[in-house]
């Protein structure tokens, strides 16, 4: 019994140690207070095609903009909206991951979340679309792989698990090698769909790149965006 009780303890011992483990890994890409850790948004195909220049040119002119378009009120990033906006660009590229992040949007509210720099993770308040502009599909609610062609898994969620417009809403998504997971308030609407390169259709999709919050017209709003890197 003895020699029992002690296994069952060092099995405690090696969980309680895997998940601070986990928890070390994670790394808030928001504090509360300002943007210091994104810039503005500069597309995966500008990045390979553009001179180095060039290339620095057109990352200013993003980030000049930000302030047009976001900003931090009550520990939230609120999207502004609006026409001719920037989305928010991770400093860093990231490979495999695990992304978390609570958002909210107003009715008739569209956006999404990039993964790897490619569109997008879905985030709409769908209910309230026009019927005669979107197919009837987008009623399952948000978290799909919206930009999907429709012969890759993961396009249309499984479920509408979003909460009622104007609450808070709670993605948790996975991403390891060409594999997304998307979990939205606690229920799986997408399992392992693929990320598909939509800049260089037809290829593989980058191992690397960054996360981007959308800026796409609407007013909506961030908080607890964190990111744990995975092997």
């Amino acid at each position: 019994m003895i020699r029992l009780l002690s296994l069952a303890s060092l099995g405690l011992a090696a969980s309680v140690f895997l998940t601070s483990a986990r928890a070390a890994d994670t790394t808030s890409l928001f504090n509360g207070k300002d943007l210091s850790q994104w810039q503005g948004n500069v597309t995966m195909k500008e990045r390979a095609t553009l001179t180095p220049e060039k290339l620095a040119e057109k990352q200013k002119a993003q980030n000049d903009k930000i302030a047009q378009f976001w900003k931090v009120e009550d520990g939230t990033i609120h999207c502004l909206g609006g026409k001719g906006g920037v989305s928010l660009q991770s400093k860093k590229d990231y490979a495999n991951f695990r992304l978390l992040v609570d958002w909210k949007i107003e009715p008739k509210g569209d956006s999404g979340l990039y993964l790897r720099g490619q569109p997008q993770v879905q985030i709409w308040e769908s209910s309230t679309l026009d019927p005669k502009k979107f197919a009837a599909d987008v009623n399952k609610g948000s978290g799909g792989l919206w930009n999907n062609p429709p012969d890759a898994p993961g396009k249309i969620p499984t479920k509408n698990a979003d909460k009622p417009t104007g609450e808070w809403n709670t993605f948790d998504i996975t991403v390891i090698g060409d594999e997304v997971t998307v979990k939205l308030n606690g229920e799986v609407v997408v399992n392992k769909g693929k990320l598909v390169n939509y800049w260089d259709k037809g290829k593989p999709a980058p191992k690397t790149g960054p996360v981007e919050l959308q800026f796409h017209g609407d007013p909506l709003w961030f908080k607890n965006v964190s990111i744990q890197e995975l092997p």
